[in-house]
């Protein structure tokens, strides 16, 4: 592999046209989600997850699933879904995915924790016709 690693702004644009080929009944609940790329978690979010090393998270959902907010809740951060660069790019190399289905798959799965979706659920929405991690 020649030249740089994608960067912020590239894993970035990725996860955003993700998002916007999503099915309209999912993004329209994703309106106050963040999106953010960063280098690897932090110490402290890999002990909360009882993970090890940095390059074992490509990212994660921090929130509530839609199904348990209530509107009666006030002066909440926003949800955010963090995607972890480094530790994508690793995945990216070892498996040979090409890099726009491997950043589609980590964002479509850290959305299915948003709308509290099992594994499985995750899975077909990604089979799905129409699929945006393909």
């Amino acid at each position: 592999m020649m030249g740089e690693a994608p960067g912020a702004d590239a894993i970035e644009a990725i996860a955003r046209a993700t998002i916007a080929r999503l099915p309209a009944r999912f993004a329209e609940h994703l309106g106050a989600v963040v999106v953010l790329v960063e280098e690897v978690a932090d110490d402290e979010t890999l002990a909360e997850l009882g993970i090890e090393h940095p390059l074992d998270l490509t990212g994660l959902y921090h929130g509530r699933p839609v199904g348990e907010k209530s509107s009666m809740e006030s002066g909440a951060m926003p949800d955010r879904i963090h995607l972890y660069r480094r530790a994508i790019l690793e995945e990216w190399i070892e498996t040979e995915v090409r890099l726009d289905d491997l950043v589609a798959h980590v964002v479509i799965h850290e959305i299915g924790h948003h709308f509290g979706l099992s594994d499985d659920a995750m899975h077909a929405l990604e089979d799905a016709p129409g699929d945006p991690g393909r």
